[in-house]
């Protein structure tokens, strides 16, 4: 079955004013690479390697330059306008008109301002089902400010009853962070969908026609998962302190795409070098030239 994925990376970024004047949100640094490169890391960690990246009209050629084809890390990147944000909703709008969606089975959405930070078996666990079983599947994250996100309200038996969008009174402690998992039907299911009342298409109301319709699942992130939103200036340097003490602790780096399309076997050796050759940074060269002479474990 093929699996897709689809990072959404437009929107106007307001909250980061004046710093997304001069580039769009997801191209701002966080720590030493741009923020796009970690939810794209993500897919690539789920085994993706075809992916959709959706922006603005003005930053598709930012996006391009910055990724280009996905050849060099043994992927294909395609690229399409947002010319106007309508909810988040709307990335399978554009999926469908783009003819991407056509021959996937799954569809995972990510918004190019989550960065995901542990091991990932949640994920690739939610892609074996959907695989197996159909349906979509979302995530469940403790917050402590529930009521700026999505949230799940669960019955005394743990069963998921409902998903609110930015309650004035949440129902649970448990937000809904920007990753989704779908199954080839989500196309339509979006097209289905109305606007809401403040004019977008809800990722909330897609969610909540999976659940009426007994086909959503929802997996609670446990301890031992960070999830970062980084929408603010303050939300946008924690994530860099974030980073650089995991990879100054570790002697490892976090979202390095290079690596991690060599451990997935995205690209052999060869492909590893030409990489190596890409980079005009040193300090990488010397990092993925170690990552080439260590041992493969994946």
């Amino acid at each position: 079955m093929k699996q897709k994925g689809i990072i959404l990376a437009g929107g106007a970024g307001s909250r980061l004013d004046p710093l997304t004047r001069v580039a769009c949100k997801q191209l701002l640094p966080v720590y030493d690479k741009p923020m796009i490169y970690y939810p794209l890391s993500t897919l690539m960690l789920g085994g993706i390697r075809e992916v959709l990246i959706i922006s603005t009209p003005k930053d598709i050629p930012a996006f391009r330059n910055l990724l280009g084809d996905g050849s060099l890390l043994g992927m294909e990147f395609t690229y399409a306008e947002q010319p106007k944000p309508e909810g988040i909703a709307q990335a399978f709008h554009i999926g469908e008109a783009t003819g991407f969606l056509a021959d996937s089975d799954i569809t995972t959405l990510i918004l190019g301002d989550n960065l995901f930070y542990g091991r990932l078996d949640f994920f690739r666990k939610a892609l074996a089902r959907v695989r197996e079983q159909g349906g979509a599947c979302v995530f469940g994250y403790h917050v402590p400010d529930p009521e700026r996100f999505g949230v799940v309200e669960f019955d005394s038996d743990g069963s998921v009853i409902s998903i609110e969008e930015k309650p004035k009174q949440p129902k649970s402690s448990h937000a809904v962070p920007g990753l989704y998992v779908y199954d080839r039907g989500v196309g339509q299911r979006a097209l289905d969908l109305k606007p809401s009342a403040r004019g977008e298409l809800e990722i909330t109301d897609l969610n909540l026609g999976y659940l009426r319709d007994g086909k959503l699942q929802v997996e609670l992130l446990g301890r031992g998962i960070a999830w970062l939103d980084t929408g603010t200036p303050q939300s946008l340097i924690d994530a860099s302190h974030f980073i650089s003490t995991i990879q100054r602790q570790q002697n490892q780096q976090v979202a390095c795409l290079e690596e991690i399309a060599y451990g997935a076997r995205f690209i052999d050796a060869e492909g590893l070098r030409a990489c190596i050759e890409a980079t005009r940074n040193p300090e990488l060269k010397t990092y993925l030239q170690r990552v080439l002479e260590e041992p493969r474990i994946a």
